[in-house]
C-alpha cells in the first residue's frame, strides 16, 4: 500500500510537469511575433494547367521591399482570377530569406464569402501565412510552388 501511494504521487508529479512544460512551449509558440507582413496581388489563368503572376510588397524591420510573384500550378485551375492577399513572414532574417519557391505547409481552407487562408514555407524555412479574398472563377486557388523574388 506504500508503494502504491507513491506512485501515485511520482505519477501525478510527472503529470503536473508534462502540462507545464506543454503550456510553456505552446505560449511560446503562440506569442511568437511574426518579423515581417506581406501583401501581394496574384493573377492566374488558365485550363488545366495555369500561370500565376502578381507583385506585392513585403514590409521588413521599418522597411518596404517590393517583390515578384510567379509560379505554375498543376491541377483544377479552370478560368481567371485575382487574388489580394495580406499576411505575416516568419523565420525571416534579412529581405533576401524571403526569395524561394514555397510549397504548402497547410492546405488552404475557403471561408465564406471566398476569403482564403494559407501557410507557405520556402526552402529557408522562411513561413508565409496570408490570407485574403480571390475574385473571379477558378476552382482552386492553389499557392503551392508560389515564387516569390525581390524585384532589382
Amino acid at each position: 500500500m506504500h508503494t502504491s501511494r507513491f506512485a501515485k504521487s511520482f505519477f501525478a508529479a510527472a503529470a503536473t510537469l508534462i502540462v507545464a512544460v506543454g503550456t510553456m512551449l505552446f505560449a511560446s509558440a503562440a506569442s511568437a511575433a511574426p518579423d515581417g507582413r506581406i501583401e501581394i496581388t496574384l493573377y492566374k489563368a488558365g485550363f488545366i494547367v495555369g500561370g500565376s503572376g502578381g507583385s506585392g510588397t513585403l514590409k521588413f524591420k521599418g522597411k518596404q521591399y517590393p517583390v515578384s510573384i510567379g509560379g505554375v500550378s498543376l491541377g483544377a485551375t479552370i478560368g481567371v482570377s485575382k487574388a489580394e492577399l495580406i499576411g505575416e513572414v516568419y523565420n525571416m532574417k534579412a529581405p533576401g530569406d524571403i526569395e524561394g519557391t514555397y510549397t504548402a505547409g497547410q492546405a488552404s481552407v475557403a471561408i465564406a464569402g471566398g476569403e482564403k487562408v494559407a501557410e507557405l514555407k520556402n526552402s529557408k524555412g522562411v513561413v508565409l501565412k496570408v490570407k485574403g479574398k480571390q475574385i473571379g472563377l477558378e476552382l482552386a486557388l492553389d499557392l503551392s510552388g508560389m515564387e516569390v523574388s525581390l524585384k532589382k
